[in-house]
């Protein structure tokens, strides 16, 4: 029994590495799970302490310290929550060096490995909303956007329409109503031939236009909700690929395809891992490569970071680049080699 093919053991090695290292993230000061936001350490800090129930006894030790680690993990996730939902679905490109700033007065091995990605060549970040979602929204995202800026559109439209396609057969295969997918499929499909078909206004995608499909809720999610339903057929699809692999991220137990799809894959605001990112790879024959910003664990050195290869075992547009996204714990972001121009580029004649 194997991992999804294409997979390198690295992948397999960071997938059990991580879920014993993110087990105590919560012990490290919250700047971990909270950077994405955009938030100081000092400002994680002031956040947490103004959700925990104030002491009735003055110079009382404080209640942070008398709270369970569920009780920090629920206010973890409401001050996630909160600040996710002040966030765009995707927003415009930024400096990497942006990302930089935030972790100036925090967690230093986090600073040193931004600082090391600057030194590879690694400019722009795309961020996506922390929302539980923002794999599939970063994965769609770039997926659309590599389509856009292919040298030859045409046959990268004509790819990836060809592959999306042979997806409803399967979708269909494993027991999918048509009903449950149709709707998101024709948005997908309908803003990937805007990039050499103009629409009812005679115009053409950009890279503002596709800013915006993603920027704009029933779209944005339209696009989500497929691709899950994408990710969670290929594993359905082939169970013997993943069932050495699925565990119930909440209590650790092992679990069958069927239910950890429907409860883990299909389900919105669930956080994606490596048998989904494996499953959607493989479905969409996209190379993806994942830089894991952690703490601890997943590094050759103190400074370097660890890119993660997800391979199918063909690709939709032969010799383009993979797309890279950037982890940090419980959340993924878009890693550009360009800086914040992305949506000011020249337009195709």
């Amino acid at each position: 029994m194997g991992f999804a093919p294409g997979v390198t053991a690295n992948a397999l090695a960071a997938y059990r590495d991580r879920h014993s290292i993110l087990s105590g993230v919560l012990n490290s000061a919250f700047a971990p799970i909270f950077g994405y936001l955009g938030l100081t350490v000092q400002e994680d800090k002031d956040k947490v302490a103004s959700l925990l129930p104030q002491s009735e006894t003055p110079g009382a030790p404080g209640d942070e310290n008398q709270l369970s680690e569920h009780d920090l993990y629920l206010l973890a996730q409401q001050l996630k929550d909160e600040e996710a939902n002040k966030r765009p679905l995707i927003s415009s490109a930024e400096p990497l060096s942006a990302l930089r700033e935030e972790y100036t007065n925090g967690t230093g091995n986090f600073l040193e490995k931004i600082e090391w990605l600057m030194s590879q060549g690694w400019r722009g970040l795309r961020r996506t909303r922390g929302d539980g979602d923002c794999f599939y929204r970063s994965l769609a995202y770039a997926y659309v956007e590599r389509l856009l800026f292919a040298d030859d559109q045409d046959l990268a439209v004509a790819s990836a329409k060809s592959i999306l396609e042979a997806k409803l057969k399967v979708l269909e295969q494993v027991g999918f109503d048509k009903l449950a997918y149709e709707d998101f499929y024709d948005a997908f499909i309908e803003v990937i031939d805007m990039i050499i078909k103009p629409n009812q206004h005679g115009q053409k995608l950009n890279a503002q236009g596709l800013l915006e499909f993603f920027q704009t809720p029933e779209l944005s999610n339209s696009a989500v909700f497929f691709l899950k339903l994408v990710t969670s057929a290929q594993m359905r699809s082939e169970p013997a690929l993943y069932e050495g692999f699925l565990m119930n991220p909440d209590t650790g137990d092992p679990m069958g395809v069927k239910e950890f799809c429907e409860r883990f894959v299909e389900a919105a605001g669930k956080e994606a891992d490596d048998p989904m990112i494996s499953a959607l790879t493989s479905a969409l024959s996209v190379p993806v490569n994942v830089a894991y910003l952690s703490n601890a664990g997943f590094s050759d050195s103190s400074h370097k970071v660890n890119f993660v290869e997800f391979q199918s075992e063909g690709t939709g547009l032969s010799g383009a680049e993979p797309i890279t996204l950037l982890y940090r714990p419980g959340h993924y972001d878009i890693l550009e080699k360009r800086g914040d121009d992305l949506e000011t580029r020249p337009e195709r004649k």
